[in-house]
């Protein structure tokens, strides 16, 4: 903008407050003129400003000084009066006051020539800070980005899994055979530790490179600010701030990210309680458990249930936020939510490329150590045998070790209508990754395979199906890409269970829950949907906010799912369900 200076010509203008809050400014001012130790403090008006937007550090030194204590009396009592008309954005309306001046001011100092026009992010802020456009457009996006972290970046992570379970487990396999450890423990290790748990890391990275990716296209366009501006207001009720928001609905695709995008917001306490409150919204790893155990006890009202646990989240979250921030955060300084909205501009690639391999790099190299490490432990336990005749690596899963530590823990889920140790082990191991929930209970459940009736790929074989399998998941990358805006042009149906485990599962839940086994599996959905998503959320927590907030995060879920899966299965017997 283009303006000329005018010359002042009348009396230089003073900034003056809403009258209410003048008045107790004045009051204020005048307690410390009478007060020696307090007078020559500081400017008494600057300071009874401060004083009245909350200022911690300059209420100490106030109260350690003689006739502190009574100033602060006078302050509290101020600021009791002003919350009568403003709440708790007494700041902001100082702040409104010192903005306003400075309009007035520019006004009065600046002429605007005829030729200056509105510019292109004057316009397009218009629009997606609209009153009532604004939180409709900025919850359109938020969507696209939840669909890009799931639907699309789906095919990816399938081709990524596959790889791993395939042709680097069939290599695995040969060289182990060619050196004569092929059928030994040591390839039961390599297999089912080692590269289940590399594998359980690299699937994500598909879908971080794409949140990074659309995190860094909405910070390097400007986006990012109006969406803070936004959401503000909304977000506020509970504590926080706009930005809050994108990582909790980055939480419906995958926990992990969600945790670390919430190094976007800058203030510490922000930081923690969305932290805390993104592992209650429903990631898409726990969908095939849903799916599964709808499919068996819900198979009419599938959708509709899976629907309530995504709604179940979401409510338990407000709720825990409201509590949280009148409870552990109630004393917890606010940062002021002030920012410039910067232009908008074109993001460049190279910025793209440096935040998504930044991240994602952080990301790998913090989190795939402690998954391999839980992987091995867990097949380890799966391994050893306890009772029964079967040996090391060669032993049915209801003899090993996992067996025996899981029924440990069936007393704890005894109240929650699924006290077996099958249902046990699978939140046990589900508390690697959710998906292994689903394939630990075709184990437990004692479902054979089918027996294998080809021969096993050649090397060529699978080369040509990392490469052909590659293709076809960048196809179904480009096909998934218009479900961003509700537009499915890929065909297929609901994915299948395996052969028997549905029969199997529903004779456990109902043997478990004295023939309650809808409640129950209910319950079981509802404590799947609340506890700890995976061990990788767990590095992300502690990486992000340290191991004291950890703690309280796996506990914390864990007594909220275990008290949610309660209500609902013991409620519903009260009730005749």
């Amino acid at each position: 903008m283009i303006g000329t200076l005018q010359p002042q010509t009348t009396a230089r203008p003073a900034l003056a407050y809403a009258a209410a809050i003048e008045a107790e400014i004045a009051l204020l001012v005048s307690t410390m003129q009478a007060t020696p130790t307090l007078a020559n403090l500081y400017p008494l008006r600057w300071l009874a400003i401060q004083l009245l937007e909350g200022d911690v550090s300059l209420q100490d030194e106030v109260s350690s000084l003689s006739g502190g204590p009574a100033l602060l009396a006078v302050l509290a009592e101020s600021q009791g009066r002003l919350s009568q008309s403003y709440g708790d954005e007494l700041d902001v309306a100082l702040a409104d006051g010192r903005y306003t001046f400075v309009h007035s001011l520019v006004q009065r100092s600046l002429t605007r020539p005829a030729s200056a026009h509105v510019t292109f992010s004057d316009k397009l802020d218009r629009i997606v800070t609209h009153r009532l456009l604004g939180i409709p457009i900025f919850l359109a996006l938020m969507w696209g980005v939840f669909k890009l972290t799931t639907d699309v970046a789906g095919p990816l992570s399938d081709w990524v899994g596959g790889v791993i379970e395939g042709p680097f487990t069939n290599w695995t396999i040969a060289l182990l055979g060619a050196v004569g450890l092929g059928g030994s423990w040591v390839e039961s290790m390599l297999v089912g530790g080692v590269l289940a748990g590399v594998g359980g890391v690299l699937v994500f990275v598909p879908i971080l490179l794409l949140l990074y990716l659309a995190l860094a296209v909405l910070e390097d366009s400007g986006y990012m600010a109006r969406a803070a501006f936004v959401m503000d207001r909304l977000m506020r009720l509970l504590g926080l701030h706009g930005k809050s928001f994108l990582p909790m609905i980055v939480g419906f695709g995958c926990s992990v990210p969600a945790v670390y995008a919430t190094r976007t917001l800058e203030n510490q306490k922000d930081r923690v309680l969305t932290a805390l409150l993104v592992p209650f919204m429903s990631c898409s790893a726990r969908l095939p458990v849903y799916v599964l155990i709808a499919a068996v006890f819900f198979p009419q009202q599938a959708g509709l249930v899976i629907f309530g646990l995504y709604l179940t989240g979401i409510v338990l979250a407000i709720g825990l936020g409201v509590l949280l921030k009148g409870t552990l955060f109630k004393h917890a300084d606010s940062a002021p939510f002030v920012l410039e909205l910067p232009p908008y501009r074109l993001p460049t690639l190279r910025n793209l490329w440096a935040h998504m391999w930044e991240r994602t790099r952080s990301f790998l190299r913090k989190a795939w150590t402690i998954i391999l490490a839980t992987s091995l432990v867990v097949w380890l336990l799966t391994a050893t045998p306890v009772r029964g005749t079967g040996s090391f690596a060669n032993t049915p899963v209801a003899d090993s070790a996992f067996a025996a530590t899981s029924q440990l823990a069936t007393p704890v889920f005894a109240p929650l209508g699924f006290a077996s140790w099958e249902t046990s082990g699978a939140l046990i191991t589900g508390f690697v990754a959710k998906e292994v929930v689903v394939s630990t209970m075709a184990q437990v459940y004692a479902v054979e395979e089918p027996a294998a009736t080809e021969a096993p790929p050649t090397f060529a074989e699978d080369v040509t199906f990392i490469g052909s399998s590659f293709v076809q998941a960048l196809q179904d990358t480009a096909l998934a890409v218009p479900s961003v805006i509700g537009i499915n042009l890929q065909e297929g149906g609901d994915e299948a269970a395996p052969d028997g485990l549905l029969g199997a599962v529903q004779a456990g839940f109902m043997a478990s829950s004295g023939n309650h086994g809808n409640l129950a599996a209910l319950a079981f959905m509802v404590f799947v949907l609340l506890y700890t998503p995976c061990m990788v959320t767990v590095v992300a927590m502690r990486h992000e906010l340290g191991n004291r907030w950890m703690w309280f995060s796996i506990v914390g879920q864990f007594a909220v799912a275990w008290l949610a899966a309660f209500l609902v299965f013991q409620g519903g017997r009260l009730l005749g369900l």
